[in-house]
């Protein structure tokens, strides 16, 4: 009977062509140290070096092939999930920098806002002598500034930012502070019973200064309230249009 070769694409690779490709195979895995991590036995079961008359080879089995397979898919697992967290914390972090940068953000606009208002100079109280006022009280002939009703150790609050240009006795204003206001008007507190700041000192919207009383020259006691263009005594604007044109209702 005769035999007919298998040819075409039904033929078994020759012995030669297997050895050498599962080689090839080994020799890439090891460079990457996945064979190093199989036990010694499974190679040992496999047959020995086998001489092509090129190199000689190692012949490995399936059941190593498997192991080796399985390993190099197991590390290509690790280090995605790897790369995957280490994505997943960047995001994290820059998330967290981007809250903290908009925090510091709206604090900063806060503060700016704060800084920039304006408040009544006594709190709850009331105008009882207007500006321009005539008689005899003052040496000008008219009011100067208006008065505020209170009580004499009532808490005087600055009525913006500032600094402190003088902290001390005024002759006829009593105890008294004037306060260079950051958009470069000024502001006066007269007649105070005791003053809470100094020359040079920076102060802020509703700060406490002084305390009101009747020091200087009063009938009584109140707070002697002033806006100037300049620190000196005649420059003075009406200063209750002055706190309302900076949202002050008085």
């Amino acid at each position: 009977m005769a035999f007919t070769r298998a040819t075409g694409k039904h033929r078994r690779p020759s012995r030669m062509k297997r050895t050498t490709a599962r080689a090839a195979g080994v020799a890439a895995l090891t460079t990457t140290g996945v064979i190093g991590t199989l036990a010694a036995p499974a190679l040992a079961a496999e047959p020995a070096a086998e001489q092509t008359g090129l190199l000689p080879v190692i012949t490995i089995g399936d059941s190593v092939a498997e192991q080796i397979d399985a390993q190099a898919a197991a590390q290509k697992q690790a280090a995605a999930e790897k790369k995957a967290e280490a994505a997943a914390k960047k995001r994290a972090e820059e998330r967290a920098e981007e809250a903290r940068e908009a925090k510091e953000r709206a604090a900063r606009e806060a503060e700016r806002k704060r800084l920039n208002t304006y408040v009544a100079p006594i709190s709850g109280s009331y105008v009882s002598t207007g500006y321009r006022s005539g008689g005899a009280l003052w040496s000008s002939g008219s009011h100067t500034g208006v008065d505020f009703h209170a009580a004499s150790g009532t808490p005087v609050h600055a009525v913006g930012s500032g600094t402190v240009v003088e902290a001390g006795w005024g002759g006829a204003y009593g105890n008294q502070v004037v306060i260079k206001m950051n958009d470069g008007t000024y502001t006066q507190y007269g007649h105070l019973s005791s003053i809470a700041v100094s020359v040079g000192q920076t102060v802020t919207p509703g700060q406490q200064i002084a305390l009101s009383g009747a020091t200087g020259n009063v009938t009584g006691a109140h707070l002697h309230f002033e806006a100037r263009t300049t620190a000196e005594y005649g420059t003075d604007i009406d200063p209750v249009a002055y706190l309302r044109s900076h949202g002050v209702g008085v």
